[in-house]
């Protein structure tokens, strides 16, 4: 790809998203080193915009630089993604109890209907790991915004990018998505219910199972 082929935004930001998919799509793996004459010359660009992007990705975690080493893929140990998993918890329950409470009866039908995809992606003769991981995606980060912080949300944004480095290796485990979605079940019906104590509760099952299984 060549650089004059890039969005009319601040190239660095472009080459950050680029190198933020492959990450999460595996093409660079945890632990790997970023070789970054190669990246450059692949994408048709000096080293100064890449090595730009990768300040912003190490901002997210995502990266790891090292004086004299250059920069590697973050891997994720167990005890990083307990911690990254409990304030998810924490926040996520939060922000689903201020939905129970605050939110619209049309915010709250935005949010069953997005569950009713997620029944879709799960069904048995159709069932898509992709499909199910990008639509549970889209539900909670839609439930965070129906409950209105900004911060919050922007912690969240990022937690979310350190745990995709292993995420996908949880849905992979047999049965983990039907026991995800019996959990998405019970929040929503929480939700529903405009039951803020459940909600939390529901929410924070969620993330503990989801734990269990990624590691």
């Amino acid at each position: 790809m060549a650089a004059s082929s890039l969005a009319p935004r601040a190239l660095y930001e472009e080459v950050a998203e680029l190198l933020r998919q492959r990450i999460f799509n595996r093409d660079l793996e945890p632990g790997s080193w970023i070789d970054e004459l190669k990246i450059a010359q692949h994408y048709g660009i000096s080293r100064t915009p890449l090595r730009e992007a990768l300040k912003v990705l190490a901002a997210e975690g995502l990266v790891t630089m090292k004086v004299r080493r250059g920069a590697y893929v973050t891997e994720v140990s167990e005890s990083d993604l307990a911690e990254v998993y409990h304030l998810l918890a924490l926040l996520e329950s939060d922000a689903a109890g201020a939905v129970a409470r605050n939110a619209s009866d049309a915010e709250l039908q935005e949010l069953l209907t997005l569950h009713g995809q997620l029944e879709a992606s799960a069904e048995p003769e159709q069932q898509d790991r992709g499909k199910f991981f990008a639509v549970n995606e889209k539900f909670h980060m839609r439930l965070l915004e129906i409950a209105r912080n900004r911060w919050r949300n922007q912690m969240v944004a990022d937690l979310r990018k350190v745990m995709k480095l292993n995420r996908h290796n949880s849905l992979l485990k047999t049965g983990r998505i039907e026991e995800s979605l019996e959990e998405h079940r019970a929040l929503i019906q929480a939700i529903m219910s405009r039951d803020a104590s459940a909600c939390q509760s529901r929410m924070q099952e969620h993330f503990r199972n989801g734990l269990e299984a990624a590691t």
